[in-house]
Order: structure tokens, then sequence, then C-alpha cells
């Protein structure tokens, strides 16, 4: 009976899990949080990471260390936080292109759905469709009957899988023949659509404003479901009557599946409460991010609907590997 109850006790002390510690998830964090960075440093998602780790470790009381791993099309940062211990101290930080990482590779390191649950996104990013002044364009309508009335005359720029994507979505629903012309940035692909050699591109909307302001650029409709709080007048891609072309690129927290739903729930309070504090929306405004919240459960919801629907848009797309 002595002998039973100490083991029992030691089970119950150490609460082993895969070969480490498992503190009780009312303990934590008692140490610092880590953040892995699926994108390179500077980018929008680690600009948007390392805004919100800031004030996630006032709510924490504990440090969160942001670490950049990018490469191979997000999956090595989804690999590495996939394979790490569920104790809530590793924390994924990515961006929609999560979800069409699946289908760029014939395998992976992690099952997308399997091995990573959703915290909450943090942020989606809008786009803005512009098109140059010398087109004459004043409307989708306007841009779509050009498109129509001589198929394959249109070109549209792109200068990231999401872009390309968003640009996809649209030209599926509006039925046109459009040539893509693929940029290594935004900055190059804006250039070429103010010097007119572009007819059409889903950009960013913070670096379009300038050329949108000096009347160098015309924005005919916003890309993401939403409109954009820094472009309120101009309606979203659906209000101008193209169902299904709306893209969302969105930033978000993810951990090891594994993790305490406790814990998952702690950090989405804490996220959602880092969210709320003026100084990160104001910062955040500033990227032409609009703040985004969803229960995990919701946030896991979308992750799979995105893995639906992707294969045939990245298919379509002809978006490979980089």
């Amino acid at each position: 009976m002595r002998k039973f109850e100490l083991h029992a006790a030691a089970a119950l002390l150490l609460g082993l899990h895969g070969g480490a510690f498992a503190q009780a998830p009312g303990a934590w964090p008692v140490k610092p949080v880590h953040i892995v960075v699926s994108l390179t440093p500077g980018s929008a998602t680690d600009i948007l990471a390392r805004t919100v780790s800031e004030r996630l470790s006032t709510q924490l009381g504990q440090p969160v260390i942001v670490e950049n791993r990018p490469g191979a099309s997000t999956t090595i940062a989804a690999a590495a936080v996939a394979k790490a211990e569920p104790d809530g101290y590793t924390i994924l930080a990515t961006s929609s292109a999560h979800t069409v990482a699946p289908f760029l590779y014939s395998s992976l390191a992690y099952d997308t759905v399997r091995d990573l649950a959703g915290v909450t996104p943090v942020a989606n990013l809008p786009t803005v469709l512009v098109v140059p002044p010398s087109r004459g364009f004043r409307s989708l309508r306007d841009l779509v009957a050009a498109a129509q009335a001589k198929p394959g005359s249109i070109n549209f720029g792109s200068a990231a899988a999401s872009t390309q994507l968003n640009a996809e979505r649209f030209r599926r629903s509006a039925r046109i023949e459009a040539v893509h012309i693929p940029y290594k940035g935004a900055p190059e692909a804006l250039t070429e659509v103010v010097a007119g050699r572009i007819d059409f591109y889903f950009s960013p909307i913070a670096p379009a404003l300038p050329l949108l302001r000096d009347g160098k650029l015309v924005a005919l409709a916003v890309g993401s479901s939403k409109r954009a709080s820094l472009l309120p007048d101009l309606p979203t891609t659906l209000e101008a009557g193209f169902p299904d072309s709306d893209y969302n690129l969105w930033v978000g927290l993810l951990v090891p599946a594994k993790t305490p739903r406790e814990l998952i729930d702690r950090l989405h309070r804490s996220t959602a409460a880092a969210l709320q504090v003026p100084e990160v929306r104001e910062r955040m405004a500033r990227l032409g991010a609009e703040p985004m919240t969803m229960t995990p459960e919701q946030f896991d919801a979308l992750i799979r609907e995105e893995l639906r629907i992707n294969p045939v848009l990245v298919k379509a797309a002809g978006i490979t590997a980089n």
C-alpha cells in the first residue's frame, strides 16, 4: 500500500508529458514565452508579431521573445512549432500563407490541421485594387468590360502569393482572362502600374496611399471581405457585385495542437486584450492592418475552410514554392 501511494504521488507531482515536466496550466507562465515568426525581420508579419509581443509580455507577466525562422513558404517555422512541447511557451506567428504551403510541396514535416491549433488572428491586411489613371477605368465594371471586350488584353501584377490569389479570386468571379506578371515586391509593382504597364494590382494599402493621394493611381475596390478603415468610402469587390472575389490576408498565432485548452484560452484572452491598447492599434494602422480576433475554434474553422478552397486557386494561379 505504501509503495502504491509513493508511486501515485510521484506520478501526480511529475506529470510527465513526452518525457518533460508538464506544469499545471494554472501556473503558466513561469518563464519566457517564445514567438517563432515564419517570415523575415521587417515583414508585416514580423512587425505585427513584435507589436503584439510587447503588450503580451505585460499581460502575461513574463518576457516574450520573438525569433524569426523564415523560409520554405513559412513551413520551417511551422514545423518547429508543431514539434515543440505543447506547454504554451512556443507560439507560431504566421500569415495566411500557412494555408497555401501544403499545396506547394509534396509533403510537409507536419500536418497543418492535426499538429497546430489556432489561438487567434491578430490582424487582417486589406488590399486595394489599383489601376493607372491613363486607362480611364472608374469602376470595377469598367475594368471587367474592357477585359471581356478583348480577352487576354488585360494584365495584372502581383508581388506575393497573397496578392496573386487575391487577383485570381477576382478574375474567376468576374470571369475574365488576364495575363499575370509577377514582381519582387510592392514598390516595383506599384511603379509599373503608375507607368501604365500594368492594368491592375491588388496592393497592400499602406504603400499605395501616397500614390492615391497624389492622383498617380486610381483605387477601384478593396480586396478583403470588409471595407478598410484607411479607405472607408471605397467598396469591396463583394459590394461591387463580384461574389467570392475577396481574399483576406491574415496574420495570426498558433500553438502545438496538444497544448492544454486552458492555456490556449489564456493566450487568446491576453492577445485580445493587447489588441485593444491604443498604441498597438495606432502602430497597426500605420501598416494598413486591421485588428482581427476570433475564438480559437473560429480560427481553426477558418484555416480548415482555406485549406478546402486553396488547392484550386493555387493550381489555377500556377503558384509554386519559392
